[in-house]
């Protein structure tokens, strides 16, 4: 059992020692940020976050059962009028939760916020073609592949390519 709590700037830490390099955190938000992870671009990152209607994003952390800090999720790119979104950096920060499905079951609460209670009608997300794990987690959790987007992200000397993936709303009530 884990439950999405916002995601705060008392949850600042905890995030920046889940991501001790470029190679974490460039799978955990692609170009989004720079190397380190700063204060101050994760104050910019959760402003404006979590408020119903007002806001384009809606950021968590994850706890696991006993209330410890296991990983962090998002939702943003929110469009009312199309009843849309689009989940984005996902991780399991704690290296002693990786493995035990709470990939599956991080995806499964967030759908459940995004279909159940924003009513959203689609769900979609990025991944790259090399996180064959979250990949296999999100089938599991009902995405399906749409398209590739090939060598979208120049990293490392070499170009990385992306799946894009989504759920419908019927798709996840099919799943319950």
């Amino acid at each position: 059992m884990i439950t999405l709590q916002p995601f705060t700037n008392n949850d600042f830490s905890q995030l920046i020692n889940w991501i001790p390099s470029e190679d974490v955190l460039i799978n955990w938000s692609g170009s989004l940020f720079s190397f380190p992870l700063t204060i101050e671009s994760l104050d910019w990152y959760i402003e404006n976050t979590n408020v119903i209607n007002q806001s384009d994003a809606f950021v968590y952390k994850v706890v696991d059962e006993t209330n410890k800090p296991i990983g962090h999720i998002s939702l943003g790119g929110l469009s009312w009028k199309n009843k849309s979104a689009r989940i984005s950096r996902v991780l399991i920060g704690d290296s002693n939760a990786k493995g035990k499905g709470y990939c599956h079951k991080m995806m499964h609460a967030l759908l459940t916020i995004a279909f159940d209670e924003l009513k959203l009608h689609r769900v979609a997300l990025g991944v790259y073609a090399t996180n064959l794990a979250a990949i296999n987690c999100y089938k599991k959790s009902g995405f399906t592949v749409e398209g590739i987007n090939k060598d979208v992200l120049y990293y490392n000397n070499q170009y990385h390519t992306m799946f894009e993936m989504a759920i419908l709303e019927d798709e996840w009530k099919a799943l319950q």
